[in-house]
């Protein structure tokens, strides 16, 4: 009856573990409302988006590791004006929290306390709980990243769990 029981209680832990990685509860950036891409390789000291796979309207979040070591994520996203915005998965206030933003309607959502910041003031509004922004560039149909200015941001990725 013992064994019954323990064998019950550990197929009922495995299939709850199974639910919770299926159901999408991975922790993944893009559960709500963005997408999340794999991680990126910068190219003589930048970074190369295609804007083609970024023009949706949705966020989406990418990662690349920095100079010192660091995973940092961020996100891009073509805003409701039609400007494509970039900023550092983070902000001033909430960092250490590692929980970033996740995509609501035209809205990015603070994942640690819950402020809402219009997609159209990303890189337009800094400081405080705004997504700290990203300088970014277009050229021809690529948004341009450069590196060194990802490896100035890479300190708000410090307490992120990877």
């Amino acid at each position: 009856m013992l064994t019954t029981r323990k064998n019950l209680t550990v197929t009922t832990i495995l299939l709850l573990l199974i639910a919770v990685t299926l159901s999408g509860c991975s922790g993944s950036t893009g559960g709500k409302g963005g997408i999340t891409a794999g991680p990126l390789t910068p190219t003589n000291g930048q970074l190369e988006i295609p804007i083609a796979g970024i023009s949706d309207g949705k966020s989406h979040h990418f990662q690349v590791r920095t100079d010192d070591g660091t995973m940092v994520t961020f996100f891009v996203l073509k805003s409701a004006d039609g400007i494509i915005r970039a900023a550092i998965d983070a902000c001033d206030v909430c960092y250490r929290s590692g929980l970033g933003y996740y995509q609501e309607g035209d809205k990015m959502v603070c994942k640690n306390c819950g402020q809402k910041f219009a997609s159209n003031k990303i890189n337009v509004i800094k400081g405080g709980c705004n997504p700290a922004p990203l300088n970014r560039e277009v050229v021809g149909e690529k948004l341009v990243i450069q590196m060194r200015d990802v490896n100035m941001n890479s300190w708000y990725m410090k307490y992120r769990q990877s």
